[in-house]
């Protein structure tokens, strides 16, 4: 005998604790990435300069990348807690895409990289296992 768990309580908020792990550490992991943007823009001295890397781009460029992805996520996250069915798919394609995007950040914040991949994994990870919606 199974039993369905709805995503989606009768006010229209969300009910599964993977759902608001998720959204939290969604919000979490855009603030954080938008931060990094902001400090790529800005050229701050934060950030290593790495020669001969294969994914070697200006850091402005890599920090405007970093805050339309973190602004993007940080929306997503949002959506989650107002029970957006479309929220669970756009936030597993936008942790898959920041997991790419940190991992050819590494010459530049090597260990920060590794923190946001790890959370990144375990946004995809939350979406996934959290029970599907039932048709009201």
């Amino acid at each position: 005998m199974t039993t369905h768990v709805s995503d989606r309580g009768r006010t229209g908020t969300v009910s599964s604790g993977w759902l608001v792990f998720a959204g939290v550490i969604m919000l979490f992991s855009g603030i954080m990435t938008m931060l990094g943007g902001i400090s790529a823009i800005a050229e701050d001295d934060v950030f290593l300069a790495t020669r001969n890397y294969v994914f070697e781009f200006d850091l402005t460029g890599w920090g405007w990348i970093h805050l339309i992805l973190g602004i993007l996520i940080a929306v997503t996250g949002a959506a989650l807690f107002k029970g957006a069915t479309w929220a669970r798919v756009v936030g597993v394609a936008l942790a898959g895409l920041s997991m790419i995007t940190n991992f050819m950040w590494l010459p530049y914040q090597p260990w920060w990289a590794l923190l946001l991949i790890a959370i990144d994994a375990l946004i995809i990870w939350g979406l996934c296992v959290a029970p599907k919606p039932l048709l009201d």
